[in-house]
């Protein structure tokens, strides 16, 4: 598997787990589209290449502060083709088993690409947080579904429209992760998880897998049609005032 650290993203295979390190700490791990390039090949390529597990966590104190707005700006994502729907389609299309260890900020799709992961875990100072609306944008990854399923709709829609921050400790209470683990411990722990997972039966585990994610289209469905409002936003006088501001407000919020 190829190391992509010069894009921000390493990618190591040790055991049977493939490592995917987001790895551009200068910018809190936002995510450009070279980065979403690397991510969606080194998750769609995993079954074939006979991975037990993924491991998927940041190299600094921020797991990801959403998108890099400028990058993303200078080229909006055009059709399925666009590295950011080939990172979504292939998170929520393979069949292996990811982990994840988040520490600090998961800000936009830090957030809702971890709804697609099986296993989480967080330390303390993890924050979610999904301020697509404040950018003038929607919800992505399928998160307009899955999030209210898994912390229920008035919580997700006052993390939606409200911009609500959710602590490690109430992520844990409403199944957004599977436990908080202390911050000297999160890296072993994950890493201990995606290795355990591997070492089993690998087919009984991508069988669990599919058999947990059965209806995978709904959520691919989900995907296609938040994208087409997501590009139409992108577009819009109202996003584009909204982004704007994001650039000249001092301290600068969350990205998305």
């Amino acid at each position: 598997m190829t190391n992509a650290s010069a894009v921000g993203v390493t990618v190591e295979e040790h055991e049977g787990v493939r490592r995917i390190e987001l790895d551009r700490p200068e910018k809190k791990n936002a995510l450009t589209l070279a980065m979403y390039d690397a991510l969606a090949d080194a998750i769609a390529s995993a079954h074939d290449d006979g991975v037990g597990a993924i491991l998927l966590r940041s190299s600094s104190d921020a797991f990801c502060s959403g998108n890099d707005i400028v990058d993303f700006l200078q080229h909006p994502p055009a059709g399925v083709d666009a590295p950011p729907f080939r990172f979504l389609f292939a998170l929520a299309s393979t069949d292996v088993p990811i982990v994840a260890g988040v520490r600090g900020a998961a800000v936009g799709i830090g957030t809702t690409m971890l709804l697609h992961c099986d296993v989480v875990y967080a330390a303390p100072s993890a924050r979610f947080r999904v301020p697509f609306i404040d950018l003038g944008l929607v919800p992505e990854a399928a998160s307009s579904v899955l999030l209210a399923r898994t912390i229920g709709r008035s919580r997700a829609a006052a993390a939606f429209y409200l911009g609500e921050t959710i602590g490690a400790d109430e992520a844990a209470a409403h199944g957004l992760i599977a436990r908080v683990v202390d911050d000297e411990a999160l890296d072993e722990v994950a890493a201990s998880a995606a290795a355990a997972i591997a070492a089993k039966p690998r087919e009984a585990a991508r069988a669990t897998k599919r058999l947990m994610t059965h209806d995978r289209e709904t959520t691919l469905e989900a995907m296609r049609r938040e994208g087409a409002v997501f590009a139409e936003r992108l577009a819009s006088d109202e996003a584009r005032s909204a982004l704007r501001a994001f650039f000249e407000k001092p301290g600068r919020p969350p990205k998305a």
